[in-house]
């Protein structure tokens, strides 16, 4: 059998089990097959498009654990599609008139690459679909194995993707210093943006996690340290329906009697209304290499801030955003052990020559399998009837509704 050569590379945006992931999948192939040789590619896609490659030292794989300390990615990432020509060419990975599935596949085919690992959501991994269905109908011999990073949660048909639980978690740490604000000043409005384009998981996680991590704190009331201050007071999700004006009125009550009020946003709620309005009033809207809107040029949490802010009475409005700090975290024991359990499946699967992404298949009863390429899409939507958001909303006292 000849020998076998393995690259990893990690794609997207970032999120808390990119450094574990690699120094997993680097760990497990020392203890079970340590004679496959290791690279990765820096800045995902664009390495292997550019041939610029790290290889995996006999040093590295002594130290790989050390990886699970970290957060962010060790080999770097970068959002590139390689159906999307176009853009490929404008940034300089390929030449005019070459085919960048092709230029990919000729890479790793000089690299002696066999089995390749891609870290990522579901773009990285459609991506890798692509990729694969070219280097099958081509003659490549190469096995393709994902693993399923996103903090936003929305893989379909994977139950839990990898980094999500952390970002609950951090956000939730992060909140919890950022509420303290309500006390600077009277009638204060805190909007907390969370990272979520379709898919509002994280957010109504965050909330959780926060309301468990406040909910046995001790205070002294009478005081304005006391258990308002740390309450939530609506959470608006992209699956969630509710009437802004009726809100305002809920939520100027609120303001009436305590003079702050506290809401978790999604970065993707009320998204399209935004996108129509500006473009009905001729703004471009910029989009990425995938065709989706860059929510940092709408900033979705400064139109709540803004609309919200003016209809409640707020005197001082303030966003705050978890997304950049909760994403870089390193990955928490939860996520730590979902890591170990789908990178052992990965490194299993690659070597008996399955391609899929692992994840727990949420059509097959939640089992952990490599699931097969054409089944993975984006954009899942986190589902609202879940006994613990009824109960967190009812909590909340959000009148709320699926659209």
């Amino acid at each position: 059998m000849a020998k076998q050569k393995a690259a990893l590379l990690t794609a997207g945006g970032l999120a808390p089990c990119l450094s574990s992931a690699v120094g997993g999948l680097i760990g497990r192939y020392s203890d079970v097959a340590p004679d496959v040789e290791l690279i990765a590619y820096r800045s995902g896609y664009q390495g292997v498009l550019l041939g610029d490659s790290i290889s995996i030292t006999p040093d590295m794989r002594e130290k790989a654990h050390l990886l699970h300390r970290h957060g962010g990615s060790p080999i770097g990432n970068s959002r590139v599609k390689l159906t999307n020509v176009a853009d490929c060419v404008k940034r300089g990975l390929v030449k005019d008139g070459q085919n960048p599935l092709r230029v990919a596949a000729e890479q790793l085919t000089r690299d002696g690459v066999t089995i390749l690992h891609t870290i990522g959501g579901d773009d990285t991994n459609t991506t890798a679909a692509d990729l694969a269905a070219y280097l099958g109908a081509n003659g490549y011999n190469l096995t393709v194995v994902g693993l399923p990073k996103t903090v936003d949660n929305d893989v379909v048909p994977i139950r839990q993707s990898l980094g999500a639980w952390t970002a609950a978690e951090v956000g939730a740490h992060f909140f919890d210093n950022v509420s303290n604000e309500q006390s600077a000043a009277p009638r204060t409005l805190v909007v907390h943006e969370v990272m979520g384009r379709h898919c509002g998981w994280l957010t109504a996680a965050t909330a959780r996690a926060y309301m468990e991590r406040t909910k046995n704190n001790d205070y002294v009331e009478g005081l304005m340290m006391n258990s308002q201050l740390k309450n939530i007071d609506g959470i608006y999700l992209p699956e969630i329906g509710f009437d802004l004006r009726e809100e305002s009125e809920r939520l100027r009550g609120i303001m009436d009697r305590h003079s702050f009020v506290t809401v978790f946003v999604s970065e993707g709620a009320g998204l399209d209304a935004i996108v129509a309005e500006r473009e009905a009033a001729g703004e471009q809207i910029k989009r990425d290499a995938f065709g989706h809107v860059k929510i940092d040029s709408i900033n979705v949490g400064n139109w709540f801030s803004k609309n919200l802010g003016s209809m409640i009475g707020a005197e001082r409005s303030m966003v705050q955003k978890s997304g950049y700090y909760a994403r870089s975290a390193p990955a928490n024991a939860d996520d730590l052990r979902l890591i170990q359990g789908m990178v052992d499946l990965a490194v299993e699967s690659a070597l008996n020559r399955v391609s899929g992404v692992t994840g727990h298949d949420e059509d097959k009863g939640g089992k952990l399998r490599t699931i097969e390429f054409e089944r993975i899409a984006g954009g899942k939507h986190f589902d609202t009837s879940v006994r613990w958001f009824g109960e967190m909303m009812d909590i909340v006292g959000q009148p709320w509704a699926t659209p």
